[in-house]
């Protein structure tokens, strides 16, 4: 199994130069892979893509992009830039984002989601592919009166969806390469999340796809775990008043958001890991790891580091 971090924080707002640095230091401790949020600050594919070219041998995703106020000969325009830039190392992440920032955010309506996500990857997949597209739908239009690849951007970028409910997680399995789960804990993966993309995909004759988890975690001593898991209370809570999330916190039988979040000394958090694992995940990316300030974060990156390499 492959691991990863999250190099974006709404509460730290680092420099791209110490992103940088920091990204060198996860390549360094043997994780596989570094991912960046999008904000309303950094543009996200541009982010990963300096970090992949300052930082050979990891791979950079974007975690995850809200479809809404986007369009897709643009995500594709920078995806491909991306691509291009890091020499086949970047991952591409989108999401239904949420009604409240799309609202107040863009000031456009939070309408037909579902069909809006499968509108943007079905128009997306061959501007991706082949650098062109005439799709015509009915909530958005893509063509290409000239060619829109970018020399270079090869493979063909993967893209993956922040799904978790059922209608999400079937046009993903139908046309995504993969999903970016987050606060669905390993039940909510093994019973839920992974047979409902997995049989989209296989009835839409694809690959299995690909079960990013992004975990909350962090390497602690036991006497902190307490004050820890306080502190990712705070930090999560805004997460439970999105149904999506909420719906996944209590598939995974879990009351609170913190609750999914892996605190523990090295034993625990590597037992987790293994969870994850036989829950279905082909991936596990830890996010929040700086929650027990820079001394937790190191240790946990040591922990993951060692955990990818065996």
């Amino acid at each position: 199994m492959t691991l990863g971090v999250t190099l974006g924080s709404t509460s730290v707002q680092r420099t791209i130069d110490s992103t940088v640095g920091l990204a060198r230091e996860a390549r360094d401790a043997g994780l596989h892979s570094a991912w960046f949020g999008q904000t309303f600050a950094y543009d996200s594919p541009s982010l990963a893509a300096i970090v992949g070219r300052e930082v050979p041998g990891l791979q950079v995703g974007t975690s995850a992009i809200p479809v809404f106020g986007r369009h897709p000969l643009l995500v594709s325009s920078q995806a491909q830039t991306a691509q291009a830039a890091t020499g086949g190392r970047y991952h591409l992440g989108l999401a239904l984002g949420t009604r409240h920032l799309t609202e107040t955010g863009f000031g456009i309506p939070y309408r037909r989601p579902i069909g809006l996500l499968r509108e943007f990857l079905t128009a997306l997949r061959p501007l991706l592919e082949t650098g062109s597209a005439d799709f015509h739908g009915e909530l958005l239009t893509a063509t290409t009166p000239y060619s829109a690849a970018v020399p270079g951007a090869r493979p063909t970028v993967p893209v993956l969806v922040a799904a978790m409910g059922p209608q999400a997680l079937r046009v993903s399995g139908e046309l995504a390469d993969g999903i970016l789960p987050f606060l669905a804990g390993p039940r909510a993966l093994a019973e839920h999340i992974v047979p409902t993309v997995t049989a989209a995909a296989a009835a839409a004759g694809r690959p299995a796809p690909r079960i990013v988890a992004l975990v909350p975690g962090v390497v602690t001593a036991s006497a902190e775990v307490a004050d820890v898991r306080e502190k990712a209370a705070e930090a999560l809570a805004l997460y439970e008043r999105i149904p999506s999330y909420r719906r996944a916190i209590e598939a995974s039988g879990a009351d609170r958001a913190a609750e999914i979040a892996v605190i523990g000394d090295e034993e625990t958090v590597a037992a987790e890991v293994r969870r994850y694992r036989e829950a279905g995940a082909t991936e596990v990316v830890f996010t929040a790891t700086e929650l027990n300030g820079e001394d937790g974060r190191a240790r946990t990156w040591k922990l993951l580091g060692e955990l990818s390499r065996g």
